[in-house]
């Protein structure tokens, strides 16, 4: 059945490979960004949206409300990456880091809901990551943003249920995309205790991300949750050792799997 979809942040990286695939697969599909004259080239409408500015979310619900006066899936996959030590990446840089990947989709979130209500039904896909699951050394700001919005996506799944209104997340492992370029990066200072290793581990997770597999398995999982009748709270694709960090989480004790993450990331 061909749906309606919004796909936030569209313009690159996943976004783009889930909006691109859901288009050829016939659906309904409109896409987001913040510059959006910059890729004339996309073959689904991409309408300009900023997740940190209410007045630009409220413009771009009325142009979407314009075109479309329905959405049967929110695919929420705006977000940004940050690294650096806990001690020295600075506050306002973390909480700039929240107000995207967090209380962006919920803003997004809150605009939309009364919409699926008055059509009686709608699903909504909260893009999180492998590494929300666990505090992963030196991206301790992304994986408790994304954490906070994989326990939230639990709570509103409850809440909404019973207006016919599916939630799950869909966690990301490491993929072949542009994200590193659009991080946030701590200045790495000269004689910070942390030097060596912060060094060493954004060298491993530039080469993690280059080495990532194909964006389109991101894009498949989503056509085939759109499909799918009922949903499970949580979702996983990427790299069998990846998704196997989700299992060892959760059955072995923590400083064992504390150590298997240092040598990962060679601490």
């Amino acid at each position: 059945m061909q749906q309606t979809v919004l796909v936030t942040g569209a313009s690159s990286g996943l976004g783009k490979s889930i909006a691109t695939h859901l288009h050829t697969l016939g659906h309904t599909v409109y896409g987001t960004s913040r510059n959006p004259q910059k890729y004339a080239d996309l073959p689904f409408p991409l309408l300009a949206l900023d997740v940190n500015d209410q007045g630009s979310i409220d413009l771009f619900f009325a142009e979407l409300q314009s075109k479309t006066s329905q959405v049967d899936v929110l695919v929420n996959n705006a977000g940004v990456g940050i690294t650096g030590a806990v001690e020295e990446v600075k506050l306002d840089a973390l909480r700039a880091h929240f107000d995207t990947n967090f209380f962006g989709p919920l803003a997004i979130i809150q605009q939309i809901l009364p919409l699926m209500r008055k059509n009686k039904g709608g699903k909504i896909i909260n893009i999180t990551s492998i590494g929300a699951s666990m505090g992963l050394p030196f991206r301790g700001g992304y994986s408790a943003s994304k954490g906070a919005l994989q326990i939230i996506s639990e709570a509103l799944r409850m809440e909404v249920a019973q207006f016919g209104i599916e939630v799950c997340t869909l966690a990301p492992g490491d993929y072949a995309t542009d994200i590193a370029s659009r991080r946030y990066y701590e200045p790495n200072k000269k004689g910070s205790p942390y030097e060596k290793l912060y060094q060493e581990s954004l060298a491993t997770m530039d080469e993690h991300v280059d080495d990532g597999n194909n964006p389109i398995e991101i894009a498949l999982a989503v056509a085939g949750l759109i499909q799918k009748k009922h949903w499970q709270p949580h979702y996983a694709v990427g790299p069998f050792m990846q998704k196997l960090s989700l299992t060892l989480k959760r059955l072995v004790p923590q400083k064992v799997f504390e150590r298997l993450l240092k040598n990962h990331y060679n601490l």
